[in-house]
């Protein structure tokens, strides 16, 4: 008897509505929210409030915010010939450096992708600048550019080049820092070569040297065809990543000379922190970040074509 009324007051303190699918969702609701809280924090809320921004004009200086509408884009696409500058040096900067990046990788990946003495070595100095501070990195690039002082051009002098002020002629400056940008990135992408071709059955390279093809071909038939889904997703990072350097634009150059080197990283940090300007920041930035989502588009349709 007593058994049974513990059974009932039991039943007395179930909640009715707190069913187990109802339990099951708020554990999984629980599992997933510091993830959630994380997006709505740091990526969804300054987000909307970039945008809010963007529609605003805004003047640290005075305290000044007055809704604009969308007078910020009309400015920047229709009125302001110094953004289409910009958008054309970003372009100019991307261009030079994802092509040579991936060529490089992809070299630098072939010649230490197998096993033999000295890969792990090389490997590692290759990757290194990676994971080299992005500040000593810009920096001690400044010092060996430097004209007649600078280590490259005395080295280049050795051999009787005269070699020019890199940093500060604008035909060589963002020469400059698309080769420094590279070498300093290019061990990542070089890893993610080698990754990928380790994961390729070496019978498919004999079967095609037992049919008689040359080196050339079977890399330009076999292994070049395999590697196209790692090349995709190399590209669009790269070149995403190419039109968010900063730091290497904002320590090297600072946009010069003669806006040579002026990207649209850069030129935000400009208008929002030397101009202040934050309104108008604000809209340039929501401008890069369509350029970027329509290269993630890109690449998710790529990839979606690659894989039917």
């Amino acid at each position: 008897m007593t058994g049974s009324t513990d059974q009932t007051r039991a039943r007395g303190f179930r909640v009715p509505w707190l069913t187990l699918k109802r339990r099951e969702a708020i554990e999984a609701w629980l599992f997933v929210s510091p993830t959630l809280a994380g997006f709505l924090i740091f990526f969804l809320g300054p987000l909307i409030a970039v945008i809010l921004y963007s529609m605003s004009e805004w003047n640290l200086l005075s305290g000044e915010q007055i809704f604009v509408g969308l007078a910020n884009y009309e400015h920047a696409l229709q009125e302001n010939p110094e953004f289409w500058h910009v958008i054309r040096n970003s372009i100019v900067f991307a261009i030079g450096l994802v092509p040579m990046n991936m060529a490089l990788a992809l070299m630098l990946a072939l010649a230490l992708a197998r096993p033999r003495r000295g890969v792990i070595f090389f490997r590692t100095v290759f990757f290194a600048p990676v994971v080299t501070s992005a500040v000593a990195w810009a920096i001690v690039w400044k010092f060996l550019l430097q004209g007649e002082g600078g280590t490259v051009n005395q080295m280049l002098a050795i051999i009787g080049i005269d070699g020019p002020n890199w940093l500060r002629e604008p035909d060589w400056a963002m020469a400059a820092v698309i080769v420094t940008r590279v070498i300093k990135m290019v061990g990542l992408n070089m890893i993610l070569y080698i990754a990928a071709l380790q994961t390729i059955p070496r019978d498919y390279e004999e079967a095609a040297r037992l049919e008689g093809a040359s080196g050339w071909q079977v890399f330009r038939m076999v292994t070049w065809p395999l590697l196209a889904p790692t090349t995709l997703i190399i590209m669009v990072i790269t070149s995403i990543g190419s039109f968010k350097v900063f730091d290497h634009i904002y320590l090297m150059t600072g946009g010069g000379p003669e806006n040579g080197t002026l990207v649209l990283a850069f030129y935000i940090y400009e208008q929002a922190f030397e101009f202040f300007n934050i309104g108008y920041a604000s809209a340039l930035a929501m401008i890069m970040f369509m350029l970027v989502l329509a290269l993630t588009i890109v690449q998710l349709i790529l990839r979606r074509k690659g894989a039917t």
